[in-house]
């Protein structure tokens, strides 16, 4: 059995900063939910303004069969009849992206049959028949009946009532079915669309109804399951695809009797029968859906076992591979997945209106994880919780993705919006209520504070500076986000687009580029009133501060606002004072939030770099690791890595050595005595590599000689795994520091590696040698027989982003053009020649660079590649620009 499961819920930093960044925008966005939801309901006279009426008369095409262009990889599939140039049609409902608002379907009785059995695994055409009977409302007349289906063969169709059907075609471009009907259907009548078809189950695309092959307890084995959202149920079934036509849903599966059928509602019985050749097959039928649109059917047939427990009546269900099930690696997901049921049933006082959920793992899913009401799907990586990750965040996205996906069980499925357009409102609640669901059961996490009942001010007491409508306008109805700019001598606040690479000085405000911003803030560290700038500038007088060192102020309370935040010259120096006094008199969130700014500010010109360095002289203070996260990111970054020298290095070394010893000692003491302590903290674990890189790179001793501790023993021990938040560090100095010995030993190590996530990490030290001749050897296997699994051009992009194979990697491509050219193509190549030139600095290699193109490219390929380095040429300039800068700062203070 694997390890005991907590119930603990955990969010990682960069989460947490993203999701807090929505906040604000998204509990406003909750005063027109309700609108929203309205929306859902078509206005059939309205839909009818812009596209067309429905034909009077039916049309007698001659059916002519043809392949529907660029079909999705699957199986061959016999051709769909198709409206072509020799069977033209004039312009009609077929030719628009939305059906017409003819027909209104309620509800639809589905017959799935794919023909899965685990002694025929190696298929190489699975497919699938099916029939479906819609019940729909007519709600203006008409002869002619528009439903989507693609790929679909379509064996029969029939309108129940008396109704003939003269002719099914299919407009590919729109991916519409179309019935002609001997007569026009009336309004306010109901009719049942019969229909029978079949189609491919899909093996290399995780679209419709697809098959994943994997081994399980030493055997070969399937699974089948679907995936329909945005619009791939009408790879499945003939429907009517789109998000407001809400129906219920009564599904039957046939299926193999070794399988288990999975689908939205609980089984309703079993039954079976025979195919034509005695076959017996097991029918399972379900109980109705609730109404729900297409996207969120759903359905598996698998040979899975399950753990399952109970929640205020409602059956939880984890399936799994059997071996995944035995070992315990459910558990964790079980566990937390009834409290947030719970809680959201709290929070919202509306139960969950199913009877059961069902989750399933899908061995692999290149979706992640998907909400279909009553069966979740996830992609076992972000649900399986195995005793190695113990020292990941892996805790952390299970339990991020799975209060996602809850959340969508309410926001997504309970309330649906309308058209696609609004499906960055669905994924925001989702997202902002994940957001609360792990602050609630991990109160141990640094929280975030985010706008909510519980916040800092009384809700009740905000007065909105303009209506809900012109706030979600501001933020919905233009890209980007704004940089506030605050004057604290004169409590002058505007607002400006922020733009990568601003040209200094440049005026970029517009009259239609301001966005109404709620701002948090404090001033000298006790929180104040909500205040809102809803203009191009605002002055507000209570923001303004005294020649006090003690006076001082920050917005974006708790960085709950999505937006950067700038100050004057005085504002800065006021807040670098502060810091230099009394760090821990700026909350953790707020020196962190300091840093990033500053230096995201300062590279995109809007403050000098000068600014944000002077931020960093308290470091020497700083005890918080995430803190130290954001320096380490924003100040040693790999464009300084790859082009300082010694001689600009020295500087940055004794100033960061002289502040990194405290936190150094701290964690580097805590991976030699009991590294199991940071299980639980991860900011810790998610910082730790960068803490650890840096170190290294800079040379301290100290970190040296911990990573051949680490290395050595897991070699001559390799029971005693090298911790993993530090492994790829470790694992690249075990290289660096070692000889052609562990060169070799990390090849052997990496031949018998299964997991691709150990194989990268393992091909990616092999590049942190510091022998040419080893690298050299290395990329050879690019161009020879290679034991990589992996696209072995990746090999020398390795190489190329190491610190001494920058230089090798562009002589070996130019030296061994054609064995690289033959063996992978010229579009290969194009990718190699620009991240090569990303990695060298001065003109005269770029000349080079562009010399050697001009001989071996065609002229296509030359002028992008030219256009790339001159480019990288004047980023180049840049870089050094600011390298100098940065230089000078640390000499005048170190």
């Amino acid at each position: 059995m694997g390890p005991p499961s907590s119930s603990g819920f955990y969010v990682s930093r960069a989460v947490a900063v993203l999701l807090a960044g929505l906040a604000a925008a998204l509990l406003l966005a909750l005063a027109v939910l309700a609108a929203l939801y309205g929306q859902c309901a078509r206005d059939p006279s309205s839909e009818m303004q812009h596209r067309g009426g429905p034909g009077a008369a039916p049309v007698q095409p001659r059916k002519q069969k043809e392949q529907p262009p660029t079909p999705k990889p699957g199986p061959a599939r016999k051709p769909a009849v198709a409206a072509t140039p020799s069977d033209w049609r004039p312009p009609g409902p077929w030719d628009q992206l939305r059906l017409p608002p003819w027909l209104v379907p309620l509800h639809y009785e589905l017959e799935l049959w794919p023909r899965l059995q685990p002694d025929q695994l190696s298929a190489p055409a699975l497919r699938f028949t099916g029939r479906v009977n819609i019940t729909v409302r007519c709600i203006v007349s008409t002869a002619r009946l528009l439903l989507h289906s693609l790929l679909l063969d379509c064996d029969s169709a029939e309108v129940r009532g008396r109704v003939p059907v003269n002719d099914v075609w299919f407009a590919l471009d729109m991916e519409y079915m179309v019935l002609e009907l001997g007569e026009a259907l009336q309004p306010g009548s109901r009719y049942k669309l019969q229909l029978s078809f079949s189609g491919p189950v899909y093996q290399d695309t995780w679209e419709g109804l697809f098959l994943n092959l994997y081994t399980d307890q030493g055997e070969r084995r399937a699974l089948l399951a679907s995936h329909l959202e945005p619009t791939f149920a009408r790879y499945v079934f003939p429907c009517f695809d789109e998000p407001a036509l809400k129906a219920t849903f009564s599904i039957t599966i046939i299926h193999h009797s070794s399988y288990v059928a999975l689908s939205n509602m609980p089984r309703l019985g079993q039954s079976e029968k025979e195919d034509v050749n005695g076959s017996k097959w097991t029918v399972t039928t379900f109980y109705t859906t609730p109404l729900m649109p297409t996207y969120l059917v759903a359905f598996a047939i698998c040979d899975c076992d399950h753990v399952n427990r109970t929640e205020r009546g409602q059956e939880i269900s984890i399936w799994a591979r059997k071996d995944a099930i035995a070992n315990g690696y459910a558990d964790f997901a079980l566990n937390i997945t009834g409290p947030i049921f719970s809680f959201l049933e709290d929070l919202f006082n509306i139960s969950y209106p199913l009877p059961k959920t069902d989750i399933i793992a899908l061995p692999t899913f290149d979706k992640r994880a998907m909400e279909n009401w009553g069966l979740l799907m996830f992609d076992e990586s972000l649900l399986l919780l195995q005793p190695e990750d113990q020292l990941t965040e892996k805790k952390t996205v299970i339990s991020s993705i799975v209060s996602h996906e809850i959340g969508h069980q309410w926001f997504g499925n309970m309330v649906t919006m309308a058209w696609w357009n609004d499906l960055w409102l669905n994924e925001g609640f989702a997202s902002y209520f994940e957001f609360e669901i792990i602050n609630h059961f991990n109160p141990k996490f640094p929280r975030v504070s985010i706008l909510s009942p519980t916040g800092s001010y009384d809700q009740g007491k905000i007065l909105l500076p303009a209506t809900v409508k012109s706030i979600m306008d501001s933020w919905t109805h233009q890209s980007g986000f704004p940089v506030i700019t605050l004057n604290v001598s004169t409590g002058v606040m505007k607002q400006e687009p922020f733009y990568l690479g601003k040209v200094k000085n440049q005026t970029l405000l517009t009259h239609n580029d301001t966005w109404i911003v709620p701002i948090l803030w404090i001033k000298n560290g006790t929180t104040q009133s909500l205040v809102w700038l809803d203009n191009s500038s605002k002055v507000f007088p209570e923001m303004q501060v005294s020649d006090s060192e003690h006076d001082w102020v920050i917005l974006n309370l708790n960085m709950t606002g999505y937006y950067r935040v700038n100050y004057d010259k005085l504002g800065w120096k006021k807040l670098n004072q502060q810091l230099e006094k009394d760090p821990k008199a700026i909350p953790v969130i707020h020196r962190l939030q300091l840093i990033d700014d500053a230096f995201s500010l300062s590279k995109n010109n809007y403050i000098e770099i000068e600014t944000a360095l002077d931020l960093t002289k308290y470091l020497a203070e700083e005890d918080e690791i995430i803190v130290w996260h954001a320096v380490l990111l924003n100040l040693v970054t790999r464009d300084l890595i790859s082009n300082v020298n010694n001689y600009d290095i020295y500087p940055l070394l004794k100033y960061l050595l002289k502040r990194l010893m405290s936190i150094w000692n701290t964690y580097s003491t805590i991976i030699r005595e009991n590294v199991a302590t940071l299980q639980d903290d991860y900011l810790a674990l998610m910082s730790l590599e960068e803490l650890f890189r840096t170190a290294c790179w800079l040379g301290l001793e100290d970190c040296l000689q911990l990573s051949k501790e680490l290395f050595r023993n897991w070699v001559t021990h390799p029971e005693n795994e090298i911790p993993y938040p530090i492994r790829n560090v470790i694992l690249c100095y075990g290289i660096a520091l070692g000889n052609e010995k562990e060169w070799d030993f990390l090849l052997s190590i990496y031949n018998n590696k299964t997991k691709e996530e150990e194989r990268m990490q393992l091909a990616y030290a092999m590049g942190c040698s510091k022998d040419p001749w080893i690298l050299n050897r290395y990329m050879e296997y690019a161009i020879a027989t290679s034991p990589f699994t992996f696209n072995e051009t990746n090999i020398i992009q390795v190489v190329a982003e190491s610190e001494v194979g920058r230089y090798i990697a562009k002589d070996f491509l130019v030296n061994n053009w054609q064995a690289v050219s033959e063996r992978y193509g010229a579009q290969s190549l194009v990718t190699l020649i620009d991240i090569i030139g990303r990695t060298i600095s001065t003109d005269s290699q770029i000349m080079e660079m562009q010399q050697f193109c001009s001989n071996v490219l065609e002229e296509h390929q030359r002028l992008s590649i030219h256009a790339k380095l001159q480019t990288i040429k004047q980023e180049n300039l840049e870089k050094k620009k600011r390298n100098a800068r940065i230089t000078a700062w640390l000499r005048e203070n170190t």
